[in-house]
């Protein structure tokens, strides 16, 4: 079953975060996101369309939010303490995360199933150095207790995270539709452009033609955490929503992801 189709374009597109562009109003949005654990919809509205062309894939979101926040500015940030758009794409034996809030702050991740991790392999680039200071082991979202302490819970149990990945080419860029950090008003929300060559995926293809050919289908979340203050006190976990629902509060699920079909 598939999810999303994202439908090739014969143009590009200039990133600036504009999303009434003739390329954008002419394409085919999604569904409301749900909430990533029950399915129902999501409090505020959050749709995103794909689009690509022999160079790019182009992903852009709509956010609504009546208070519209961001404060972390440093690249790299830990992005989702604060209200953030996602996209997850997968590879197979790998995974690429990105994390994006209102200041357009971004926040990548390049994750390695250990047990895809060999001498020799594919992986086995100094780009991904387990030794260097940026290298991590990850588990899963929230798996860390008892019996799943070092492994999570995921069957092929850890990942390693390279923190200090930048996907080469990418470009994003946020509008935002109201004030910024500013309760005196009420905002429309935000919206979110971004751009990525597909030579930049080539890890992420895992054999898989570049550029799509049609009807091919790709793995991704689409996603967006939101951060509430009830009675001054903040909401943990953020609620999440996504194109689909997961049926557990776990983003790191590749197999749960959205099924994006590229179509001519």
């Amino acid at each position: 079953m598939v999810d999303y189709q994202a439908k090739k374009i014969n143009t590009s597109i200039k990133i600036d975060g504009d999303l009434g562009k003739d390329v954008w109003e002419n394409a085919s949005w999604s569904k409301r996101f749900v909430d990533m654990v029950t399915g129902e919809a999501g409090m505020y509205n959050t749709q995103t369309a794909i689009l690509w062309n022999d160079t790019h894939l182009y992903i852009a979101f709509l956010a609504e939010e009546p208070f519209v926040e961001a404060q972390l500015t440093e690249r790299d940030s830990i992005i989702f303490l604060e209200n953030d758009l996602e996209l997850f794409i997968d590879g197979g034996d790998c995974y690429y995360e990105l994390e994006i809030n209102a200041l357009n702050t971004l926040y990548e991740v390049f994750f390695i199933w250990k047990d895809a991790y060999k001498k020799g392999g594919k992986f086995d680039i100094p780009a991904f150095d387990v030794h260097q200071s940026q290298a991590y082991t990850f588990g899963g979202d929230y798996d860390r207790t008892g019996a799943s302490f070092w492994k999570g819970t995921h069957p092929r149990g850890v990942r390693w995270a390279f923190t200090n990945f930048d996907m080469e080419g990418l470009q994003t860029a946020v509008k935002i539709d109201g004030s910024l950090n500013d309760h005196s008003d009420i905002d429309k929300g935000w919206s979110l452009e971004m751009a990525i060559p597909w030579t930049s995926l080539s890890l992420l293809a895992n054999g898989r033609n570049l550029p799509p050919k049609n009807l091919d289908v790709w793995n991704m979340f689409l996603g967006r955490f939101q951060k509430l203050m009830v009675h001054g006190k903040e909401i943990q976990p953020h609620p999440a929503t996504a194109l689909n629902s997961h049926d557990v509060y776990d983003t790191h699920l590749p197999e749960k992801w959205s099924k994006v079909q590229f179509v001519l």
